[in-house]
C-alpha cells in the first residue's frame, strides 16, 4: 500500500514539474538576426544596358560572410530574407571591371531595397 502511495506521489510531482517547465519561456538567442529584407537591383553598363553574367557580391559587414549572385540576361539580381539588424555592402564584378560598393544600412527601415550597380566596361 505504501509503495502505491509513493508511486502516485512521484507521478503527481513529475506532472507538476513538467507543467511548470512547459510554462516557462525559453530564452531567445542573443544576436540572432531578424530576417525579412529583400535586396533587388540591376547591373548596368555605362550605356544603361544590362550586364549579363556579372557577379554581384553581398557582404555582411559584421560576420564578413559573402553571398554571390550571377545576374541573368536582364542584369537583375536579388537577395531575399536579409537580416534587418545587419549592415551589408554590395558590388558587382564583370571581366575585371568593378562597380562602386553600395551600402544597405540596418537603420534603413525599408523592407525592400533596390540598388542599381553600374560597371564601366572598356
Amino acid at each position: 500500500m505504501r509503495r502505491m502511495v509513493r508511486r502516485r506521489y512521484a507521478v503527481a510531482v513529475l506532472v507538476v514539474l513538467l507543467g511548470v517547465a512547459s510554462a516557462v519561456p525559453l530564452p531567445k538567442e542573443k544576436n540572432k538576426p531578424v530576417l525579412g529584407r529583400l535586396l533587388t537591383g540591376k547591373v548596368l553598363d555605362q550605356h544603361d544596358a544590362p550586364v549579363a553574367d556579372a557577379v554581384v557580391y553581398l557582404v555582411n559587414t559584421h560576420t564578413h560572410e559573402v553571398k554571390t549572385y550571377i545576374v541573368s540576361e536582364d542584369g537583375a539580381y536579388h537577395f531575399p530574407e536579409l537580416a534587418l539588424n545587419v549592415d551589408y555592402e554590395v558590388y558587382a564584378l564583370f571581366k575585371g571591371a568593378k562597380s562602386e560598393t553600395r551600402a544597405v544600412s540596418q537603420f534603413d527601415d525599408r523592407s525592400q531595397v533596390n540598388i542599381v550597380l553600374k560597371i564601366v566596361r572598356k
